[in-house]
C-alpha cells in the first residue's frame, strides 16, 4: 500500500473479481433460496387467521370505512380552511403556496378513496387471502 493506505489497483481488481464473477452474490441467493424453503413451509401451511376470526373481518372492514370518511372529512375541513385563509392573503407566493396544500390534500384524499376498492379487485385476482375475506371498499 502507498504512504496515505490506499489500496492499489491490484488489491483492488481481487474484489472486484470476486463481484464480477458472482461468488458473493451466488452465496447469499442460495441462503435465501434455502431459508425461505425452510423457513416459508410452517406458514403456507397455517389457515388465513384474519378470515377465520369471528369479528376481525368486519372490525377491519369497519375501521377502513371509518378512516376512509374521517379522511374526506378532514379534507373538506382543510379545503374550507384553506380557502378561507386565501382570501386573506395578499403575497402570490402565499397563495401558491395555500393552492399546492389544497392540491396535495386533494392527492391524499383520492389515494385514501381508491387505495381500498383498488386492493379488493386486485388482491381477489391475485388470490390473496385478506383480499377474499374482507370488503375494503368504503361505500
Amino acid at each position: 500500500m502507498s504512504q496515505d493506505q490506499t489500496p492499489s489497483d491490484s488489491e483492488r481488481g481481487t474484489d472486484r473479481e470476486s463481484i464480477l464473477t458472482g461468488t458473493i452474490p451466488r452465496q447469499a441467493a442460495l441462503t435465501v433460496i434455502l431459508l425461505s424453503l425452510v423457513a416459508v413451509e410452517p406458514v403456507a401451511a397455517q389457515d388465513n387467521a384474519v378470515c377465520s376470526a369471528d369479528n376481525l373481518p368486519s372490525m377491519i372492514e369497519g375501521f377502513f370505512q371509518l378512516t376512509t370518511a374521517l379522511g374526506i372529512v378532514g379534507l373538506a375541513v382543510v379545503w374550507q380552511a384553506d380557502s378561507l385563509i386565501e382570501m386573506f392573503t395578499i403575497g402570490p407566493e402565499q397563495k401558491k403556496g395555500l393552492k399546492r396544500h389544497k392540491r396535495s390534500a386533494m392527492k391524499s384524499a383520492v389515494v385514501l378513496v381508491v387505495l381500498g376498492p383498488l386492493y379488493t379487485v386486485a388482491g381477489s385476482m391475485m388470490g390473496l387471502p385478506l383480499a377474499q375475506c374482507v370488503d375494503l371498499t368504503p361505500w
